[in-house]
């Protein structure tokens, strides 16, 4: 599990680690940039090697320009020769031409570079966390994954595109201005070299401090991030509620926190600018001072002096850009721990080394004592299946009822494997669902939930889901099955009508008919109904039944309801409670049997009088 893990004390949650937590996010990190830039070397390799060049180039110019006032400019004053003056032009004007042509191609290369790593992270984060396990989605908010995709990848970028590339360059051009200064004039150099000790304390303290204020600004960010998602999406429940006072003083006081974060890191960059222009204005006094002091002497050429001016000048320049990338450095470095940490989750439920081919199944369903536990084991573990042992014949319809919390969904998502039990075994026709091959586990097992989600595309699409090979005409069969037809063709384009962002244009009790289709067309062995009748009203569930009867024939079948007309078409009837089958039998046996499901049916039975 890594230090970021969701479950227990979440990694999102938190900006302050041990030394050793930090070590493994960095490796962890770091193994991930690897992997990205791996199968980029040559891009990478043709990018440095047009920026040093074009570094070394634009190093050349003071030195031009102090062979041009000592030695050029007297040949042409004192001997009329001015060829070396035009030489010493020409190649000034060559070297600054050849360098820009480079950096206009280095800009061209690091924009590939950065458009591929980007395009591989998007599509790493999203083909991972479609893989995780329901387990991790139950406990990382839809929020915080859209702050993984959007802020967190926008800031990567952000390092890449721009601020990557000054850094690149301040670093070449202080290295070979280092060097250029060191072969024209050694003194200089050396003053350079111990004005260099204050200049790395100075940027070793923003780097620390940088890093503790950036992990902190992409903590709350994406905080801010899950509270305004969190709001839009449940926007009725607000409204309905008079929320929205409390939701304007929930959003302030993160938003409040984020700008006082910000303004932390901020105030740091109102030391280190300043220090910046404070030690290069005392480098370059006391190279000019002491050069001239040599030059009155006659131990130094006024052009080697003007030429160490330059080189110091051009050696502080870009540190200016250097504290503008640890500006970026630092968001990104968090931003990148992030997305490292949702990478590094690993599926609560593998897919099988060695799969077990079932391609005609037959239904039969085994609960072999099966317990289940939230959480990990210990204290903080939560049992919700309790050795539940079970057969369930093929084609067999079975309802489970309970009061709330008994376990019965959770035992419907055993059975569809979105969770594994903690013991025993869950096996369709005598093979343990851990071993089944995962596409004929899908193909074969469907559950139809309560909330019914329709993707944007047509109607025609979403009853498609399962089956996208679909014939229109066998699309339009299934709708008709479950008695869907009818209002899907008084829609604006019937089939085609554009349902838009989770069903806008069709009602609760419409989407799940239209779930109802899709189930019937993907045609499973077993399907599994997780109170998939509450949204309806009771006209629309009358009108369903007979299109359950025609959806559940020739299958096996798991029927979660309160509604005990829709367990009335049930063969069989599980009561549940507190993890544990406490009554099984037939609904007429149960209900002359008096015991909890008879209490049930007569509560139901006096609401329809």
């Amino acid at each position: 599990m890594s230090p970021e893990s969701v479950h227990g004390t979440s990694g999102e949650d938190r900006n302050v680690y041990t030394r050793e937590e930090s070590r493994a996010i960095r490796r962890r990190s770091l193994r991930l940039l690897g992997s990205i830039l791996r199968p980029l070397r040559r891009l990478i390799a043709l990018t440095a090697a047009v920026v040093i060049v074009s570094s070394v180039m634009r190093a050349i110019g003071p030195s031009l320009i102090a062979y041009g006032i000592d030695v050029a400019l007297p040949a042409a004053l004192d001997r009329g020769d001015w060829l070396p003056a035009a030489g010493v032009t020409a190649a000034f004007v060559l070297t600054g031409g050849l360098g820009s042509l480079l950096v206009g191609w280095y800009v061209v290369l690091i924009a590939r570079l950065t458009q591929a790593v980007m395009l591989e992270l998007r599509t790493r984060i999203f083909r991972h966390t479609q893989r995780l396990s329901l387990e991790f989605h139950e406990g990382y908010t839809s929020g915080r994954i859209i702050s993984r995709q959007t802020s967190d990848l926008e800031s990567i970028q952000e390092l890449l595109d721009g601020s990557l590339n000054e850094l690149v360059d301040a670093v070449l051009i202080g290295a070979f201005t280092l060097i250029m200064l060191f072969l024209l004039d050694w003194r200089s150099g050396l003053i350079l070299l111990f004005m260099g000790v204050p200049l790395a304390i100075l940027m070793r303290w923003f780097v620390v401090e940088s890093q503790k204020g950036f992990r902190s600004t992409r903590v709350v960010s994406a905080r801010l991030i899950v509270q305004f998602v969190e709001t839009m999406t449940g926007i009725r429940a607000v409204q309905a509620f008079r929320r929205e006072r409390r939701g304007d003083a929930d959003f302030s006081a993160i938003s409040d926190e984020y700008r006082s974060a910000n303004l932390r890191v901020l105030r740091l960059f109102g030391v280190l600018d300043p220090g910046l222009i404070l030690l290069a204005n005392v480098t370059v006094a006391a190279v000019l001072l002491w050069g001239a002091l040599r030059v009155s002497a006659g131990e130094l050429a006024i052009g080697v002096l003007i030429a160490a001016v330059l080189y110091v000048r051009n050696f502080f320049g870009p540190l200016e850009d250097v504290a503008m990338f640890l500006n970026s450095y630092q968001s990104a470095t968090a931003a990148l721990e992030k997305v490292s940490g949702v990478l590094e989750e690993e599926p609560t439920v593998q897919d099988p080394a060695d799969p077990v081919r079932l391609e005609r199944p037959r239904g039969a369903l085994t609960f072999d004592h099966v317990s289940f536990a939230y959480g990990t084991a210990g204290a903080g573990a939560r049992t919700v299946i309790d050795d539940c042992d079970l057969e369930l014949p093929a084609g067999q319809t079975v309802a489970l009822v309970g009061t709330t919390g008994a376990g019965k969904s959770t035992l419907a998502k055993l059975l569809a494997r979105f969770y594994d039990p903690t013991e025993g075994a869950v096996r369709l026709d005598g093979v343990d669902l851990r071993r089944l091959d995962s596409a004929d586990l899908r193909r074969a097992i469907v559950m139809v939930t309560q909330e019914a989600y329709l993707f944007s595309g047509t109607v025609a699409e979403n009853i498609a889901l399962g089956r996208p090979d679909a014939t229109a005409s066998e699309i339009r069969a299934a709708a008709r099955a479950v008695g869907a037809e009818e209002f899907i063709e008084s829609l604006p384009d019937g089939f085609e009508t554009d349902v838009n962002k989770r069903g806008g244009r069709v009602s609760a009790g419409q989407r799940q008919l239209i779930s109802f289709a899709r189930a019937f067309l993907a045609d499973p062995t077993v399907l599994i109904l997780d109170e998939a009748t509450a949204s309806l009203d009771l006209p629309s569930e009358r009108l369903v039944q007979s299109a359950l009867q025609r959806l559940l024939a020739d299958r096996t079948a798991i029927i979660i309801a309160h509604r005990l007309s829709t367990v009335a078409i049930a063969d069989r009837v599980l009561v549940m409670e507190h993890g544990r089958v406490v009554e099984d039998g037939s609904p007429e046996e149960l209900v002359t049997l008096g015991g909890r499901y008879a209490q049930l049916y007569r509560s139901w039975e006096s609401t329809q009088v």
